[in-house]
């Protein structure tokens, strides 16, 4: 089973709905999680994929994403 930890259009953000909270991962790259049942147990691997960041960080900056562009960029809002 493949399921997504994360995001890579949006790695970091905020919001009111269903309670304040806000969400950054560290980290600008995608990720994707495994889930292995062996043995009657479940297992994870977390794994983590490069991808042009900077630009897709450029483009949302260019496009007054400012918020958008500093997630992108770090994986943490206020970069």
């Amino acid at each position: 089973m493949v399921i997504n930890p994360g995001s890579v259009g949006c790695p970091g953000y905020d919001d009111d709905e269903p309670v304040l909270h806000k969400v950054e991962t560290g980290s600008p790259d995608a990720s994707y999680a495994i889930l292995e049942k062996m043995n009657g147990h479940w297992g994870v691997t977390f794994r983590r994929v490069s991808y042009d960041h900077v630009a897709m960080s450029n483009l949302a900056r260019e496009r007054g994403r400012n918020e958008w562009a500093n997630a992108l960029a770090s994986g943490w809002l206020d970069a």
